[in-house]
């Protein structure tokens, strides 16, 4: 499924903070945004899932218009969001995360735990046993078990350690190669260029710039352009 944002305002109390955002992210591709903290990576999603009422603009997914519906509706239309931060609930077993999200659809918790093999090791830990990497694996299988036609991850390996953030940028990039459509923010140039098939750069509420990943890995100058904008615009 194809999202499409045009001149997306939003933003918190009387601020805004994106300024007329623009980006599409064909089917089956996965848009990585990059940016320091500041820049509206996160407002920018939470805009997208309906977690903040957007201030003007347009969000559609395969034509179909996003923007001003609540959350519920949002994920009903096939919306799927992993948090920055996991979120996880410290009291409930992976089982049971797992039982909650199910919807009925193709991802099931058997091919779920297929996916990420690690969570039927831990079926029966809660989330306060959990490690980083595995929250985090928690927070992308109870995503795909609601059945997401777009799948939007914030920051999904901050605080990672090299080999957790690996694998889970693995399981992105095999998600996308499925024919799940991802879009990602984050702070970090190598992560993105590791699953993303086009950067968007996002700097003080506005894009300042797209390329293609390929663009960014043939060119370590423009790399090095990117990495300055994304965290010190």
């Amino acid at each position: 499924m194809t999202l499409t944002v045009e001149r997306l305002q939003a933003g918190y109390g009387g601020g805004t903070v994106l300024h007329g955002v623009d980006l599409t992210v064909p089917a089956g591709t996965a848009l990585a945004v990059l940016g320091r903290n500041g820049a509206g990576k996160t407002t920018l999603v939470h805009a997208v899932c309906g977690l903040l009422k957007p201030k003007g603009g347009s969000v559609r997914l395969d034509g179909e218009e996003l923007a001003g519906r609540p959350a519920h509706r949002v994920a009903r239309a096939g919306v799927a969001l992993v948090p920055q931060g996991r979120r996880v609930f410290p009291s409930l077993t992976v089982a049971e995360h797992l039982r909650l999200s199910r919807r009925r659809g193709e991802w099931t918790v058997p091919r779920v735990l297929e996916l990420l093999p690690r969570l039927g090791e831990r079926r029966r830990n809660r989330g306060d046993q959990l490690s980083g990497g595995e929250a985090q694996m928690l927070a992308i299988a109870r995503a795909l078990l609601t059945q997401p036609r777009l799948l939007l991850l914030d920051e999904p390996c901050e605080g990672l350690a090299v080999g957790l953030a690996e694998r889970v940028r693995a399981v992105v990039a095999e998600l996308t190669r499925g024919g799940l459509t991802v879009l990602l923010v984050e702070q970090q140039p190598e992560h993105a260029l590791a699953v993303a098939d086009r950067v968007v750069l996002l700097a003080a509420g506005v894009v300042a710039g797209t390329h293609t990943a390929d663009e960014l890995r043939a060119d370590p100058s423009l790399t090095d352009h990117v990495l300055r904008v994304a965290t010190h615009a």
